[in-house]
């Protein structure tokens, strides 16, 4: 949120260089504000869990967000989601003509698969193809930003040998104010990563119009943005619950031996419990990207397409 000061304020060009968003009395008695439009284009067949994440993670800042639940087909879906989905979610094409301040873009456990074999990719490409001109910034999250980075830039992905998953390290390669994503950051803090994949880091760095805001010596990167900031890559999945990692846990060794996740548990000993250790980052990107909108979006949607 704004701080409203005095129009001839000192002191207001040091903090806007901090990344403090400053605004002069005048114009915020002058400013129209609405609820934002965030939609979510939900991915995850942890339908309940994935809703209930995401939306705490927009509910941490006085701004008010009015959410439209989105859908691509529902083949995929286990039948006792039809019922949530037909009440609550809208289907693209219900969508596809209106504009949004933000957009949610959630992973999904096709990573092993070729993007163009994944049976919505045509659909999901037409959703990405409406995002460029209809809202205002983005946010893709792991399969999620694997498939924004190859649809929007030809990135591709590379398959692992073993899976990634735990609680990994990563260091800001700035200063935490000069983007806004990272304003208030700690210079290493802790992202949940749970993939087979990894994106071509080279094929990243070689696209000027692509930043990278940290880097991890496991992990790889967590947070890639369009230096516009209207195309956000989030690697990871900073939305994860506490038992989050856990229930994949379990799941995969049901399934075949498989370790624990790094870095996760007490100890790294399943028997002594979870600790929570990402969270604090997790809820200020958010924060930090909800202001980002608020600060950059227009009041009339429709003139989005022309920002």
């Amino acid at each position: 949120m704004p701080i409203l000061l005095p129009k001839n304020y000192p002191y207001s060009d040091k903090l806007r260089r901090k990344g403090v968003f400053v605004m002069s009395n005048t114009r915020g008695r002058e400013q129209k504000i609405r609820p934002l439009k965030i939609g979510i284009l939900n991915l995850m067949p942890t339908l309940e869990a994935t809703e209930v994440q995401l939306m705490g993670m927009l509910a941490n800042t006085p701004l008010q967000v009015r959410l439209v639940l989105i859908m691509m087909q529902t083949d995929h879906r286990k039948v006792e989601d039809l019922p949530h989905l037909k009440e609550f979610y809208a289907r693209f094409e219900d969508v596809k003509d209106e504009k949004f301040d933000g957009m949610i873009i959630t992973g999904a456990p096709v990573e092993k698969l070729p993007f163009e074999k994944v049976d919505y990719w045509k659909d999901l490409s037409s959703f990405m193809e409406h995002t460029k001109k209809n809202v205002f910034s983005t946010v893709h999250i792991c399969w999620g930003a694997q498939a924004g980075l190859y649809y929007h830039y030809g990135i591709e992905k590379t398959l692992m040998d073993h899976k990634l998953s735990g609680i990994f390290p990563h260091t800001l390669l700035h200063k935490s104010y000069d983007n806004p994503f990272t304003r208030g950051f700690d210079d290493r803090f802790l992202v949940p990563h749970s993939r087979y994949t990894m994106i071509d880091i080279d094929a990243v760095k070689a696209i000027d119009e692509l930043e990278i805001l940290d880097e991890s010596y496991f992990a790889g990167p967590h947070i890639i943005a369009s230096k516009d900031g209207r195309q956000v890559f989030l690697n990871g999945h900073w939305e994860y619950d506490r038992g989050t990692l856990m229930k994949e846990y379990e799941r995969d060794r049901a399934i075949k031996s498989t370790m624990p996740p790094f870095n996760y548990f007490v100890a790294d000993k399943p028997e002594f419990g979870v600790e929570v250790t990402w969270k604090a980052h997790a809820n200020l990107f958010y924060s930090n990207w909800l202001n980002f909108v608020y600060q950059g979006t227009t009041y009339d949607l429709e003139e989005i397409s022309n920002l």
